[in-house]
């Protein structure tokens, strides 16, 4: 009889979800020390039937990649909120009401997964990327949190490395 319950092999180390890095496009000027949750790439395929009869058959139609979104912390200086804003400025200015050229406003991201010694184990690039929407958080006086920013990216594809 098969044993219902086997253990992970020790050979096998897991990956952890506190193990990451964001790097930025240098054209963003955003630290990667100051992300403080993101999403992986995530991707939707859209099925098209083919009716037969009385039957369908089913084959894959377009994919798209979904937007992940990215909350960052917001030190006084350098600012987190200043630097999404100049990224957001690239793509569309509220003061003039101009837009952007997407060679402008569309960066590349690396988003790395790591092992216990810090050694890259996981690379997603994520290729042309910009902010959809951000979110500059909330104000009170009754919580002392730190203050954070959350932004959502699309992007054109996501290429996984290794």
């Amino acid at each position: 009889m098969a044993q219902m319950f086997t253990r992970i092999p020790v050979d096998y180390e897991p990956k952890k979800k506190n193990r990451f890095v964001f790097e930025f496009d240098n054209g963003t000027l955003i630290d990667h020390w100051v992300v403080r949750t993101g999403g992986r790439p995530k991707i939707s395929i859209n099925e098209v039937e083919i009716p037969f009869m009385n039957t369908s058959t089913w084959v894959a139609g377009r994919y798209i990649w979904d937007t992940i979104d990215v909350t960052f912390i917001d030190p006084i200086g350098p600012s987190s909120s200043q630097k999404i804003m100049e990224w957001i400025r690239l793509c569309a200015e509220s003061v003039t009401g101009r837009m952007g050229y997407a060679a402008g406003y569309k960066k590349n991201i690396v988003l790395k997964a790591l092992d216990p010694t810090g050694i890259d184990i996981e690379k997603w690039i994520l290729e042309g990327a910009f902010i959809t929407s951000a979110d500059f958080g909330d104000l009170s006086y009754e919580d002392d949190a730190l203050m954070d920013v959350t932004v959502t990216i699309r992007y054109d594809k996501a290429v996984l490395s290794f």
